[in-house]
């Protein structure tokens, strides 16, 4: 019965109007869960999960700390429950995060059964733990009591970097991740626009861009990749653009309004960037060079459905087709050349290359630095690591786009994977061999379950949550989903309704 919330009264001693700092309310019966089920309550305009798993009622806040999805539409499984959009978990009992891409602990409240009823104790002041920037704050979080310096040379703190594609006209500090009061709480040191050149592994010393040179006991390498642009003529001209930075962002949206725009890659960032300029620009023409978008990660037939949707808003596809030149007047973007030999009006070349792929060919590892060094990298520049993100050198770890590991989903095979927990949250496909599908890609309501040697490797979905998570908490536990199981009608195990 997840999602139902039923009539609950607060007692006398919790009327909303008084100052005192914890609210009780009677939210239902013990009979009203059974063992393994979840509810969304309401207690003092505060939206609470009540669980019930391993014979014990908990409750803790309903909304994920990640984008703000209702938990109560997610998946319960043993005592922890599963983000119904990106996949992000939490401890049922305790509100701790137990898997990205969530941010925070979540609040976690008092529940006591009464005349079996179920009462529940709410704190009038609701804030999340201080929990979970990466490594930085797991130390703080775990007692660790030594310096701690993070350093990039971006002039912002971390933020977050899927928005930029989603909401182009976004204000910087509207998408950092923490604000400076959070490192100065916790006495995080973090210096900005500093780039390391170097590091000597022996001395166990960093050298930075401005002669600094700094030691460490310890060592995070996270410093990512960045897109690698095309490599044709024009492409200095004006108003030619590259999605990095919340900057590049903002001035994607203002150069795009009103004209033609011209859009270079088919897979996570380039459809994003179309449908965000759908009613923004004066034409939209996006150029591919597979067969289909989302061709190396979600399949041609996602892809086919992707176009589609894209397509009766008016957006051109060219697909199997490149750029060989980018022409200007006047300095500024004036047309593109494909290799066909068309030649696109364009005003404004967007690269949207993507990174979600095996070994992605569109990005360029941040790794020159460590050139030199005893840090092993493969042969694209990607630093190796174990499961616990170890390099071959001690005392330095490497995560992120960074760091290629193995995944255990994919038989512990080495992957690197430039995207936000997506691959282990919804599964990794490569080299599926069919697909079994639940709804219809014509209604745009859809599961897709990627089988590979008669066992469930991956899934897609649209408009069908929690299905997705359903599927990522079966594979993350280590639970085969069989193909028979999968092409069955019975579909209780998505937890559905």
């Amino acid at each position: 019965m997840p999602g139902t919330e039923p009539s609950q009264h607060e007692l006398p001693d919790s009327d909303p109007d008084d100052s005192s700092e914890e609210l009780t309310a009677e939210v239902c019966l013990e009979s009203d869960l059974q063992e393994g089920q979840m509810m969304e309550v309401e207690v003092g305009h505060h939206s609470v999960l009540l669980t019930r798993s391993e014979g014990k009622y908990s409750a803790i806040g309903n909304q994920c700390t990640h984008y703000g999805a209702p938990l109560c539409k997610g998946v319960i499984s043993g005592n922890r429950v599963r983000c119904p959009w990106h996949g992000a978990c939490f401890n049922v009992h305790t509100g701790d995060l137990e898997e990205y891409p969530g941010m925070d602990c979540l609040p976690c409240h008092k529940v006591k059964i009464q005349n079996s009823k179920v009462l529940m104790f709410c704190l009038r002041s609701v804030s999340a733990g201080a929990a979970s920037l990466i490594c930085a704050e797991t130390l703080r979080q775990e007692n660790f009591s030594g310096r701690i310096i993070m350093v990039s040379k971006d002039d912002l703190l971390t933020y977050d970097k899927t928005r930029l594609s989603k909401v182009m006209n976004v204000a910087s500090d509207s998408i950092l991740l923490r604000r400076m009061e959070f490192f100065h709480q916790y006495d995080i040191e973090v210096w900005l626009r500093k780039e390391a050149l170097s590091v000597d592994t022996d001395k166990k010393t960093v050298a930075f861009d401005d002669g600094s040179v700094q030691s460490y006991d310890q060592l995070l390498v996270s410093t990512g990749c960045r897109a690698k642009g095309l490599d044709v003529p024009g492409m200095k001209l004006d108003n030619v653009k590259m999605l990095e930075t919340p900057e590049d962002a903002r001035q994607i949206h203002e150069v795009c309004l009103g004209c033609n725009v011209v859009l270079v890659g088919t897979s996570f960032v380039g459809m994003e960037v179309a449908s965000y300029l759908i009613d923004k620009a004066s034409s939209i023409t996006v150029i591919g060079s597979s067969e289909m978008p989302y061709q190396n990660t979600l399949g041609p037939e996602i892809g086919r459905v992707t176009m589609m949707m894209l397509s009766e808003k008016n957006v051109r596809f060219y697909m199997n087709d490149n750029v060989t030149e980018v022409r200007g007047v006047n300095g500024k973007v004036k047309e593109v050349e494909l290799k066909s030999g068309k030649v696109i009006p364009a005003d404004v070349l967007i690269v949207g290359i993507d990174t979600f792929v095996l070994f992605p060919p569109g990005i360029i590892p941040n790794s020159e630095f460590l050139q030199g060094s005893k840090i092993k990298m493969d042969s694209k520049h990607f630093v190796t690591v174990d499961k616990y993100m170890r390099t071959n050198v001690p005392d330095v770890f490497c995560g992120g786009d960074l760091a290629t590991f193995p995944l255990a989903m994919a038989k512990d095979q080495l992957v690197n994977i430039g995207h936000w927990q997506m691959a282990q949250a919804h599964g990794y496909g490569e080299g599926y061999t069919e697909i079994v599908l639940k709804g219809t890609f014509e209604d745009n309501k859809f599961l897709a379950l990627y089988i590979k040697n008669n066992e469930v490797i991956a899934a897609a979905s649209l408009n069908y949550d929690p299905a997705a998570s359903a599927v990522a908490e079966r594979l993350s536990t280590g639970k085969v989903i069989t193909k028979e199981e999968a092409q069955s009608d019975d579909l209780s195990w998505l937890q559905l309704s």
